[in-house]
């Protein structure tokens, strides 16, 4: 196989959901977005099911499908995105349940799918979706009358424990919700880890499912192994890859890997970053391509099938301190070409 062999470990993701869980007395549901932030929301949505997730978020409408075969009929999908204006037939089709952001949305959701379940998403100071203060004082006897299923909001600064937006947020989405009948939620994996205020009656951890930050101490859910394709040795003063930017100072054993910037592994991880085989660190030498990468492998004592990029001896998060990012860029850049295995669940 000439793929990278990315292996997901169920097991690890339903145990950090139950630990994330264990955490708040609110029940806690699911976000599987982006395929599951990269590594398959029918796998990974139909494992959480049959550990108890009942409530799921997916970005918009389109994602819902493969979810919602996975899951079958009984959970509940909320779709992050609302009720765009193409959304209505998959909506009804699949038993989704919009996250209204606007009264542009809430006039489309009661108009076109009257009597269908709706959440509310309220915008306490993200600046990025939700009704805003006075719309939603416009609207709000409207809303509780129809029966909403949820009503939620999203914090900007959860990973920083310490931030003032935290709690400016909690207290806005108290004086927007207080006394309300409805089913609360305000905290994503960061909020779990901001302690009980930020819990309400639901949680909605995503991210840390798969053991990244802001949950990094949860279980790693990922390996990423790729086959090398072609050796060969270099004599001192030797050059590899585009612009020939590295330069052999020593006789090195070069391996090249069948991954590259098409496959998520992104152009700035060239020099400065490692790949293994077991625990012995080879460093990626030369430009990240499109479809290749080069590694030097002159300290191992015989040439590797696969090397290790994502795995226990370099997370996701170490990678995203590499490359100045985040550990969800990395995560939702994995290509679709690896061949995806499951283990667990």
């Amino acid at each position: 196989m000439t793929t990278g062999i990315l292996t997901i470990d169920l097991d690890a993701i339903i145990g950090n959901w139950r630990k994330l869980a264990a955490m708040s007395r609110a029940e806690a549901g699911a976000v599987l977005k982006a395929d599951a932030y990269g590594t398959g929301a029918a796998r990974v949505g139909a494992a959480l099911a049959e550990a108890g997730v009942r409530k799921f978020f997916v970005a918009v409408a389109e994602e819902g499908v493969a979810l919602r075969e996975a899951v079958g009929p009984a959970p509940e999908i909320f779709v992050l995105s609302g009720h765009g204006t193409t959304d209505t037939a998959l909506i009804r089709q699949l038993n989704l349940t919009p996250v209204l952001n606007s009264p542009q949305q809430l006039r489309r959701q009661f108009d076109a799918l009257p009597g269908r379940p709706f959440a509310i998403q309220l915008d306490t100071g993200m600046n990025r979706l939700g009704f805003e203060w006075e719309d939603w004082a416009a609207v709000t006897d409207e809303v509780l009358g129809a029966g909403p299923r949820l009503i939620m909001s999203h914090l900007a600064c959860a990973d920083e424990p310490d931030h003032p937006m935290n709690a400016y947020q909690l207290d806005l989405f108290k004086q927007m919700t207080e006394g309300m009948r409805v089913s609360r939620s305000l905290a994503a994996t960061g909020g779990i880890l901001l302690g009980p205020d930020y819990h309400f009656d639901l949680v909605r951890p995503g991210i840390g499912l798969h053991g990244a930050a802001p949950y990094a101490q949860g279980a790693q859910a990922l390996q990423l192994d790729l086959p090398v394709i072609q050796t060969r040795d270099l004599i001192e003063g030797e050059v590899v890859g585009y612009g020939n930017t590295w330069q052999a100072r020593r006789p090195t054993r070069v391996a090249t890997l069948a991954a590259g910037y098409a496959d998520g592994v992104l152009r700035v991880l060239g020099a400065g970053t490692n790949v293994y085989s077991g625990d012995i660190a080879c460093p990626i030498i030369g430009r990240i391509s499109m479809d290749l990468i080069t590694v030097d492998i002159t300290d191992l004592d015989a040439d590797p099938e696969v090397l290790t990029l994502i795995g226990p001896q370099q997370s996701v998060d170490d990678l995203a301190v590499t490359a100045k990012t985040i550990g969800y860029e990395i995560l939702t850049s994995l290509s679709p070409r690896y061949s995806r295995q499951y283990i667990g669940g």
